[in-house]
């Protein structure tokens, strides 16, 4: 069995897993627009869904560079330098600087809804 078909064959359930963590973050995000969730319960379920994500991501595209796929290379580098980008600016939370955005701000800002629709678009598949 060629690497290519090894590779495609482990990628489409890694990315099937992506599209539902990418969807879900939207799901959530319009749900704090929308009142219905806090956003302390919005960060207790998002979060531990953030390091797998991109370990997910990293290993898709670990995995095409490892085996000299270059066209995914090509599309999996943007979003592994974004989530490289925001995990290493990603904030230091503490007790002193916890702070919760109003609706009326998140209701103006709604860029992490619009990073996870983008998002949806930069997966393999």
């Amino acid at each position: 069995m060629s690497v290519e078909i090894v590779l495609s064959i482990l990628s489409l359930p890694i990315a099937v897993i992506l599209m539902f963590l990418v969807i879900w973050n939207i799901i959530s995000f319009d749900e704090l627009k929308t009142d219905y969730k806090n956003p302390i319960d919005l960060c207790n379920s998002l979060n531990p869904l953030v390091l797998p994500e991109y370990a997910l991501q990293g290993f898709i595209a670990l995995s095409y560079l490892y085996y000299m796929q270059y066209l995914g290379i090509v599309i999996m580098l943007p979003l592994t330098a974004y989530h490289a980008y925001r995990y290493l600016r990603r904030p230091r939370m503490s007790v002193l600087e916890y702070t919760i955005l109003q609706r009326d701000e998140w209701r103006r800002d709604g860029q992490e809804q619009e990073r996870g629709i983008h998002k949806t678009g930069s997966l393999p598949y």
